[in-house]
């Protein structure tokens, strides 16, 4: 297989239980334009478009099991979007990228640092720390995003 099909055989997954609606649908325009498979992954059924390169996958309720199934799917060069930096992390030692609905993408470079901060904020939690939560989302980081999508998906063509 030469390095041209094997960009062509690289697809998006979602873990989608967690993201935000807007983001679903920047993501079904830009898998459409481009013509690559994206896959959404929840434990609840989630409404998609009709089409070859879209479709939905429902898996069993239960703490990470959304996350094992697109870990179990996910090829070398694949992008992940998820927020849960976790899963992240086990999609990029399977040579996959990922990115997080911010525009935000991990690297092997940032991720154990991003752990260990998740990690961190967890203890804080669990000690009764209230620590607040994620920032509601902008435009900004709308464009974000699409900018970085964009990025991966010229990256792949």
């Amino acid at each position: 297989m030469s390095p041209a099909d094997a960009a062509s055989d690289r697809c998006i997954w979602v873990d989608a239980d967690a993201c935000p609606g807007v983001m679903r649908d920047i993501l079904v325009r830009a898998a459409l334009r481009a013509a690559v498979p994206i896959t959404f992954v929840a434990n609840q059924w989630i409404r998609v478009p009709s089409s070859p390169l879209i479709r939905a996958l429902q898996v069993e309720h239960g703490p990470d099991v959304a996350d094992t199934a697109i870990v179990e799917r996910v090829q070398t060069g694949d992008l992940v979007v998820t927020q849960d930096i976790p899963l992240a992390a086990r999609v990029i030692e399977k040579g996959a990228d990922a990115l997080n609905p911010r525009g935000e993408r991990y690297t092997a470079g940032t991720i154990a640092e991003r752990l260990s901060m998740r990690n961190f904020m967890d203890e804080l939690r669990g000690a009764g720390v209230q620590t607040g939560g994620p920032p509601p989302l902008h435009a900004r980081d709308r464009q974000a995003f699409a900018n970085e999508l964009d990025r991966w998906l010229a990256q792949r063509a």
